[in-house]
């Protein structure tokens, strides 16, 4: 399936609802190219991943660069909702420990109003 972006604000934090897969190619540029956009206006970022039933090493990239970027300007990525597949993935890639990461879109809003 296609990655399918929906971007929203909610409490001074930009969602993006990724669906889909995140892969090299077509639907890593346009997660990069969307978020980096993003960032330019809002630097508190929530990824929700709980429709992203597949992620290969592009899109384990991309998410990497996004955080970098979103550091690089004074911000932040946090990731919510992972399915078990992806966040098994990311255990054995050892990027749980790169990335902040929350069980719900809730907690990782609440977490950029508590780090404030």
């Amino acid at each position: 399936m296609q990655l399918k972006l929906a971007t929203r604000a909610k409490d001074g934090v930009l969602v993006v609802d990724c669906t889909g897969r995140v892969v090299f190619g077509e639907e890593s540029s346009l997660l990069r190219d969307s978020v980096k956009k993003a960032i330019s206006e809002n630097n508190r970022i929530v990824l929700n991943l709980g429709e992203v039933n597949y992620i290969d090493s592009g899109g384990l990239g991309t998410l990497v660069a996004l955080r970098t970027t979103a550091q690089n300007a004074g911000g932040t990525i946090k990731l919510a909702n992972l399915t078990k597949r992806v966040g098994d993935l990311l255990q054995v890639t050892k990027l749980l420990t790169v990335f902040d990461v929350y069980n719900s879109e809730a907690e990782a809003i609440d977490s950029f109003r508590k780090a404030a």
